[in-house]
């Protein structure tokens, strides 16, 4: 006689490769999809692969070449100090991606395993677990970005964590969400009963359920953290000088505003702008792909 376990064992996994196979061709037939992935591709390949071909120190200083516009030496001219613009938004968009993306990616890992944990053991440890998570929430996240900023030294490695310690909150609810309406499921149910212990049945029949809409909110998430690390360095509260940053860019051309230093203001403030909508519009094209029901 099969059991409910080995049946469910039998008939799944070619749901769920089908189920994939169609949010694949979704995505890729979105055309917001495409154009955030072609966004991202070109920070990415400016942020990293750009300096391998422009050697131009960021930091080498040259007073007699301050504040020129753009030329055929300097294609997108030179700062204050002399110090060549172009080489300073490539280096600099190398830790605005890598907080971005590792923050976000440090959040996902923790919020998922948080709100699984909370949503499939229940009773007393889940209504802690969340309302631990309630306090954190009733917190503005701008004030305990700002108090962890200022208690330690800044670096990429600091600003990855201080930022992923507000973005998991919102990760850990939508799991816990998730897992609480799961784990009611017939299939659920069976493997309990087939003595699937508590680690398989999170990663084998909990997660691929919901890593759709974890990772819709990790995308979006994404475009936030990159947002956040630009407004702090903005506000002179992020990665410390000389180290170049997008955000320390934009905030230092402001300076100069009104002295038509426009090749200082625009570049950062576009390369910002570009990667929040490249990220959006990829998350955008996730949800579309994911949440699409075929009849």
């Amino acid at each position: 006689m099969v059991t409910p376990a080995e049946l469910l064992e039998q008939k799944r996994p070619a749901v769920q490769s089908s189920g994939r196979s169609r949010a694949w061709r979704r995505f890729w037939s979105y055309p917001l999809s495409t154009a955030g992935i072609i966004g991202v591709l070109f920070l990415f390949a400016f942020s990293f692969l750009g300096p391998v071909f422009y050697h131009v120190d960021p930091l080498a200083q040259n007073i007699t070449h301050m504040l020129q516009p753009p030329s055929a030496t300097h294609p997108m001219g030179t700062d204050d100090l002399g110090r060549d613009v172009l080489s300073r938004l490539m280096v600099g968009g190398r830790s605005s991606l890598e907080v971005g993306f590792l923050s976000a990616f440090v959040a996902m890992a923790f919020g998922t395993l948080y709100g699984m944990i909370s949503g499939l053991v229940g009773g007393w440890t889940d209504i802690i677990l969340m309302r631990i998570v309630d306090v954190l929430l009733s917190i503005p996240s701008l004030f305990i970005l700002l108090f962890l900023d200022v208690t330690f030294k800044p670096s990429v490695v600091l600003m990855i964590f201080v930022i992923a310690s507000t973005s998991w909150l919102t990760v850990s609810r939508i799991v816990r969400g998730e897992v609480l309406k799961i784990k009611t499921e017939t299939y659920v149910e069976a493997a309990r009963l087939a003595g699937v212990g508590p680690w398989r049945l999170m990663l084998k029949y909990l997660v691929p359920n919901f890593i759709g809409t974890v990772l819709v909110t990790t995308t979006f998430s994404v475009a936030d953290s990159i947002l956040t690390i630009a407004g702090l360095s903005f506000l002179g509260l992020g990665l410390p000088p000389p180290a170049p940053n997008w955000g320390a860019e934009l905030s230092e051309s402001l300076n100069y505003i009104f002295q038509n230093s426009w090749w200082l203001i625009y570049p950062p403030g576009i390369l910002i702008l570009l990667s929040q909508l490249s990220v959006n519009f990829i998350g955008d094209g996730l949800r579309h792909a994911l949440e699409t029901r075929v009849d």
